[in-house]
């Protein structure tokens, strides 16, 4: 399986401008192969359009075509930057159209402050005495606060505001032996209580984004008044960009914390299968749900649930807060209504319990049973394939 690991770095003042100068080359090299990929575009739709072409008979670019015609037009800041950094620019391009063919949406250009990493995919990169050294930029100081398991594959340099990480992937060549399912719970995520068990457990909601957000309009007001691309103006961009930044850090720590004490108290754990894209459309809740982080906190349980090998499930949520977990009549009931009331058995319970004891038996399979361990057996053999996390 592949794991990734993540280390802060500290470059001096030289190894920063190298640093920069390489991000600074690889946003321009994506966004001209990007540009030659849109204009070969446009040349397809004028030749299929009025069927023939004044520039002759024209083809689709792929990262093939790029890359070769890469290493005889190399410019000077290019030449400053190991070659498989660069291919691997051209590779990011690639992956973008095809995910815009699987229906994602057209690649865009990318800005002075939207390009922020890149990667060394095989070589150019070695731990040495405490050190990362980097082909072209030189000697790192690297803080290893946890030791690297497995093989390193790729190192991927990422920039956050002022500060730098490395992240290395690895392949961990390790047999993950399935545990025996004694535990299992169903878990309803919300916004009054974040995540509500079966068992009638809750945890609330930490709302960090609600707690800064006296201070992140304070800072954004300072931002709107300053005089626009002035030296004030982008320090104070800088100021409420680590705003965000405490904000995303704190929320991935909770998910962090979260996701362990599941994992280490359930062997299977049951989440509902939400479309969240779909949910946060709803203006009135859009900023609760992304303070919430379910989606991070359902792919932090996964991930560690895998490696454990115990099993998390992702069941259809219709109707786990409308029908009653007792007899399985449907009871209607608005969101603004808090208390499930059974008319048909009688059962009063909170709504979000009801709708865990559901998701739990919603479950497709029972422990115990040679379905489950077959289930189980599928879920591992997927966790050996698991892909390190997208950066």
């Amino acid at each position: 399986m592949k794991k990734a690991f993540q280390f802060r770095i500290y470059p001096n003042k030289n190894q920063e401008v190298a640093l920069n100068r390489t991000l600074s080359t690889c946003r321009h090299l994506y966004n001209d192969a990007l540009a030659e990929r849109k204009r070969q575009s446009e040349l397809n739709e004028l030749e299929r359009t009025f069927g023939v072409c004044p520039w002759g008979k024209q083809e689709w670019l792929n990262y093939y075509d790029q890359a070769n015609s890469l290493s005889g037009s190399k410019t000077a800041f290019q030449k400053d930057v190991h070659s498989q950094v660069l291919q691997n620019v051209l590779k990011r391009v690639d992956r973008s159209f095809k995910n815009f063919f699987n229906g994602f949406g057209y690649p865009r250009f990318q800005g002075r402050d939207r390009y922020n990493s890149f990667t060394f995919p095989q070589a150019g990169f070695k731990l040495e005495d405490g050190k990362l050294n980097l082909s072209k930029i030189g000697n790192i100081r690297l803080i290893l606060h946890r030791e690297i398991e497995g093989t390193i594959k790729t190192c991927t340099i990422k920039k956050d505001i002022d500060q730098w990480y490395v992240t290395f992937s690895c392949d961990i060549d390790i047999a993950i032996i399935p545990v025996e399912i004694k535990t299992k719970t169903g878990i309803d995520v919300g916004l009054k209580s974040l995540i509500t068990m079966s068992n009638g457990c809750q945890i609330e909601p930490p709302e960090f984004l609600r707690v800064s957000e006296k201070r992140l309009s304070r800072e954004q007001i300072h931002l709107s008044k300053k005089k626009l691309r002035s030296k004030n103006r982008n320090n104070q961009r800088i100021i409420v960009a680590k705003v965000h930044r405490r904000i995303r850090n704190q929320r991935k720590d909770f998910a962090h914390k979260t996701s362990r004490q599941l994992v280490n108290e359930y062997d299977h754990i049951v989440f509902e299968d939400l479309r969240i894209q779909n949910m946060v459309k709803n203006h009135h809740l859009a900023k609760s749900i992304s303070d919430a982080g379910w989606s991070q906190l359902i792919n932090f349980t996964k991930t560690k649930a895998e490696y454990a090998g115990k099993i998390v499930e992702l069941v259809n949520p219709r109707n786990t807060s409308q029908n009653c977990s007792s007899c399985g009549s449907l009871v209607q009931k608005d969101l603004s209504v808090r208390i499930h009331s059974c008319p048909f058995c009688g059962l009063v319970l909170d709504r979000d319990h009801n709708a865990a004891i559901n998701i739990k038996n919603k479950s497709a399979y029972t422990v115990g049973t040679t379905e489950f361990k077959a289930c189980l057996s599928s879920l591992n053999r997927e966790a050996m394939k698991q892909e390190a996390p997208t950066l």
